[in-house]
């Protein structure tokens, strides 16, 4: 299974970028993304850039990395790793809605 990361450009050259998500630094191939801008967030995956993310993005996937490191090691709490999703009820997409609000319409 390979696992994309977010990493925030600090340096670009060309198409290379120096990225750094905490403390780890990475060299980042930018061939698929085309040029970023220091500051930007990508989505990396084995050295290379998949996709620009936006920073909310960014911030979700890495609370989602928080969320399941905590997890695998015992300290997994719903309401600090969850706490989007505390006291709300799942949303089914539009066309599940739809579908669903029709089954339950009387006939």
């Amino acid at each position: 299974m390979c696992l994309g990361l977010p990493m925030q450009v600090a340096r670009c050259h060309g198409l290379v970028a120096d990225c750094r998500q905490g403390e780890r630094w990475q060299s980042v191939d930018l061939s698929l993304v085309g040029e970023v801008q220091p500051g930007d967030w990508l989505l990396v995956f084995t050295g290379a850039a998949r996709e620009v993310l936006s920073p909310q993005q960014a911030a979700d996937i890495l609370d989602a990395l928080a969320a399941l490191d905590a997890a695998m090691n015992g300290r997994f709490d719903p309401a600090i790793h969850l706490a989007d999703l505390n006291q709300r009820e799942p949303q089914l997409p539009p066309h599940l809605q739809a579908q669903f609000d029709a089954q339950r319409k009387p006939s």
